[in-house]
C-alpha cells in the first residue's frame, strides 16, 4: 500500500480507481487519514469470550462503521499488485538494492528507473512518472 501523500499526486494526475475486494482506502481530509478502511463484501470480527474463546463474527456491518461515504471521499491507497497490473507493459523490472528497490520501466524504448525504500512506493512513483512524464 502507498502512502496517503503519493495517492493525493496520483489522483491529482487522472488516476482513477475502480473499487475492488481488498482495495484500501482512507477518508482524506477529514481527520481520518491515518484510518486504513478495506473494501470488503463481507466484515468478520474476532469476538473474544472471557473463557478465552474465540469465535469469528460475520456481519454486515459493524457499530462503528460508516453508513457510506462517496467515492470521492475516499482516497485509494493501491497495494503492489494493482500498481504493477496499472504499469502494463512498460513495467519491466523490480530488483533489491542496497537503500530499498529499483524499478525499471520502458516508456517509448527509453530505459527509466525509480527507486525508493519500499517496493510500493516505487510502484506508485514509477505510476506517477507515466502519468505525468516528470
Amino acid at each position: 500500500m502507498i502512502s496517503v501523500e503519493l495517492a493525493r499526486k496520483l489522483r491529482e494526475a487522472g488516476l482513477r480507481w475502480e473499487p475492488r475486494p481488498g482495495d484500501r482506502f482512507v477518508i482524506a481530509d477529514r481527520g481520518m487519514d491515518d484510518e486504513v478502511f478495506v473494501v470488503s463484501h463481507m466484515v468478520v470480527d474476532v469476538h473474544e469470550f472471557p473463557s478465552g474463546g474465540r469465535v469469528l463474527g460475520f456481519n454486515g456491518t459493524v457499530e462503528w462503521a460508516l453508513d457510506s461515504v462517496e467515492q470521492e471521499a475516499a482516497l485509494w491507497l493501491p497495494g503492489e499488485s494493482r500498481l504493477r497490473e496499472l504499469l502494463g507493459g512498460a513495467f519491466t523490472g523490480l530488483h533489491r538494492t542496497d537503500d530499498g528497490y529499483r524499478l525499471t520501466l520502458d516508456v517509448g524504448g527509453r530505459r527509466v528507473e525509480v527507486d525508493d525504500e519500499r517496493a510500493e512506493e516505487a510502484y506508485g512513483k514509477a505510476l506517477l512518472h507515466l502519468a505525468t512524464g516528470d
